[in-house]
């Protein structure tokens, strides 16, 4: 298994890079994201990879960091969808953006990457939503807040929280952009509805 490439980045395409490693020039798939973030061609790169084996050919996906990977990872255990339509899903949607659609059960917000029907949304939104458990975005979140208090500690109120997703839903945000307001808004403990609601419409203006 090859866990990641290393090189100089020799070509760029639509949704392919070229990355060349000790003479060898590994061929790449990545989410249309990774080439917008793609250095100079020429320059060194590091790529996180998975390796697809099939009858007929051995594919290499790519992505810049391991969480991405790991959702990729998830995103091809679902039914109906293999690695090309993950690279497609996070081509759209960003690691988080996956979380917390699946969340929220916003299968509206996934099936607007392309080739993904209503029906396959939702069974990403079914299929996932045990394996990403909400802690697991709490800490991926709460590394962002450096040593503060975040409104996922044990202590957090929950209520405020399903409150203020349900009234950010009202306003006419989606129930994805609402969980990740709420969930970026840094609340102590004993956070009020309003005062989350501020802090949520803040990161969303922000």
């Amino acid at each position: 298994m090859i866990s990641f490439i290393k090189g100089k980045l020799v070509h760029i395409y639509e949704n392919v890079i070229i990355v060349e490693n000790n003479g060898i020039g590994y061929e790449i798939f990545v989410p249309v994201s990774v080439i917008g973030n793609m250095p100079l061609v020429g320059s060194e790169v590091m790529i996180y990879t998975y390796m697809h084996v099939r009858e007929d050919a051995l594919q290499l996906f790519g992505f810049l960091d391991r969480d991405t990977l790991e959702i990729f990872k998830l995103l091809i255990t679902v039914s109906g969808i293999g690695p090309k339509g993950a690279i497609g899903v996070l081509g759209t949607l960003s690691a988080d953006d996956i979380r917390y659609a699946v969340m929220a059960e916003d299968a509206k917000t996934i099936a607007k990457a392309p080739g993904i029907g209503a029906k396959t949304a939702s069974k990403v939104v079914i299929e996932l939503k045990d394996k990403l458990k909400m802690r697991d975005v709490a800490e991926n979140i709460s590394s962002e807040i450096d040593g503060q208090q975040s409104i996922f500690d044990d202590g957090g109120s929950k209520q405020a929280v399903s409150d203020a997703i349900e009234a950010l839903v009202s306003l006419g945000y989606s129930a994805t952009e609402a969980t990740k307001a709420v969930r970026k808004a840094d609340a102590g403990d004993d956070v009020t509805v309003e005062e989350l609601l501020k802090l949520s419409l803040k990161y969303l203006y922000s």
